[in-house]
């Protein structure tokens, strides 16, 4: 592979891959972007203006040194350029594919405020760990030596799984419980495979398995084996749960049939592409084939539902968002993805009740405008009276964003410390909670939140219980 200098953002402009036409990806579930050449690879990463002050590597939340291995990855020392990304990411090739860069590392890039374009920071770091893999780079889990020390990590989503990685490698014992029938929690069945196809998740689940993790699946912690059994079974204990309540419309008819929750209609789509019988699927009650789809909201959940009908034959997709689109806290290369795919946006409306008689069959629809900040600073909604309408509708998916499911109950605990969100209090640094030997990462301390920071918040945690083990193993002596 040819060398490029560095600086040559005014040599070549922003290319990204090749992404494949609306027309042609809507007819499966495969991944629309492909991988650079190598070549453009090196190309684009010399594109990096190397400066003494890098906003992209300050506003990721791992921090990767992101001005490194673009150099390497200019320089063609592709092995080196890896091994650099990976050491602060366990998991790379997830983030270069799902992350949103454009509000993180690429949306903060210095050439992009001079106006010459981005650094295609994301599908370089993706490019870099695809090749890692099939050149064999990316080694077995082993460490040098083993710590007599057990950790019990409930939940298998990227807080979990990061956590998992840093520990095994340290030597430490890890057994994963898993409610679900696969381990990866919103990896594998909340986030379609246009985006992060399974294999990419699988792999990984497989690398930790065969480097000593013990997973253990179906295992629903509170019914299947009490909180405090797991407390004596480990040393220590990683709450890495996630949280998965739908937040909940308050409108007239919103018990209607064919009004459901937007992960319960992911799963669905996400279990049929491994092939799972999905009943509530075959008989259509999850399927928007040849359907009025409306879907409500406007995260990165929503266009994962409205590009996921697309993709099913929905007659029509429109997404109801309350706010502008300037306002959306989705990705804005997901909505304009969602946008070449057939998706209608219907901004600055908001539900106010639902029509039918056992199914829904319309949306009465009021119009918004925007009125005065709110604590977050983002304008707050507000109703325009009498300019009501109709939307016909067939199904209906909320994609409200998620709340905490209530722990305390369900594990029977009094003694762990929960926020008024129902979310897990533990400290921000060492992501320990009130309970000796309990440490809690991911959106159950930080509520909805990015894949991204799970996985700071997991590599965190394993530091801080690496600590506590090699304290106790000097004890123990």
């Amino acid at each position: 592979m040819s060398t490029h200098r560095m600086l040559a953002f005014v040599d070549f402009g922003k290319e990204t891959p090749d992404k494949r036409e609306a027309d042609v990806r809507l007819d499966d579930f495969q991944e629309i972007y492909s991988d650079y050449a190598p070549a453009a690879a090196g190309q684009q990463a010399s594109r990096c203006s190397q400066c003494g002050v890098p906003y992209c590597q300050t506003h990721c939340p791992l921090h990767n040194n992101i001005p490194d291995w673009l150099r390497l990855t200019a320089q063609g020392r592709l092995n080196e350029a890896y091994d650099l990304s990976q050491q602060t990411n366990s998991f790379p090739e997830i983030c270069g594919r799902i992350c949103p860069q454009d509000r993180l590392c690429e949306g903060n890039c210095v050439i992009e405020q001079s106006g010459h374009g981005t650094v295609t920071i994301g599908s370089v770091e993706k490019y870099l760990t695809e090749l890692a893999w099939s050149e064999g780079w990316v080694k077995p889990i082993s460490a040098s030596q083993k710590i007599d020390y057990s950790v019990g990590i409930i939940g298998s989503g990227p807080g979990g799984l990061a956590a998992a990685d840093r520990l095994l490698r340290h030597g430490v014992g890890v057994t994963i419980y898993e409610r679900n029938d696969r381990a990866g929690g919103l990896l594998t069945y909340g986030i379609p495979g246009f985006k992060l196809e399974k294999h990419v998740v699988m792999r990984r689940i497989d690398q930790l398995e065969k480097g000593g993790a013990e997973l253990i699946l179906n295992c629903d912690i509170g019914t299947d084996i009490e909180f405090s059994t797991l407390r004596e079974r480990h040393d220590a204990v990683l709450i890495a749960t996630g949280v998965y309540k739908p937040r909940e419309l308050d409108c007239p008819g919103v018990g209607l049939g064919n009004i459901i929750p937007a992960l319960d209609y992911l799963t669905a789509s996400n279990r049929k592409s491994f092939g799972d019988k999905v009943p509530a699927f075959d008989d259509g009650r999850l399927n928007a084939a040849g359907k009025r789809v409306i879907v409500i909201g406007g995260g990165d959940t929503a266009m994962d539902c409205v590009r996921t009908a697309a993709r099913q034959g929905a007659l029509s997709v429109k997404c109801l968002y309350r706010r502008d689109w300037k306002n959306m806290p989705g990705s804005r290369r997901e909505v304009a993805n969602a946008r070449e795919e057939g998706v209608e946006f219907v901004y600055l409306t908001q539900p106010r009740a639902f029509n039918g008689d056992k199914t829904v069959k319309s949306i009465r629809v009021a119009k918004m405008r925007l009125g005065q900040a709110d604590a977050t600073g983002r304008r707050s909604p507000e109703l325009k009276a009498g300019q009501d309408f109709h939307e016909q509708a067939d199904l209906v998916i909320k994609a409200l964003g998620f709340e905490a499911e209530n722990l305390s109950d369900f594990w029977q605990t009094n003694d762990l410390e929960f926020t008024n969100w129902g979310t897990i209090k533990a400290d921000f640094r060492t992501h320990m909670t009130n309970l000796a030997g309990v440490w809690a990462v991911g959106d159950i301390v930080r509520g909805a939140s990015l894949v991204v920071w799970a996985i700071r918040d997991g590599q965190e945690a394993a530091q801080s219980i690496l600590q506590h083990a090699v304290a106790s193993q000097k004890q123990a002596a």
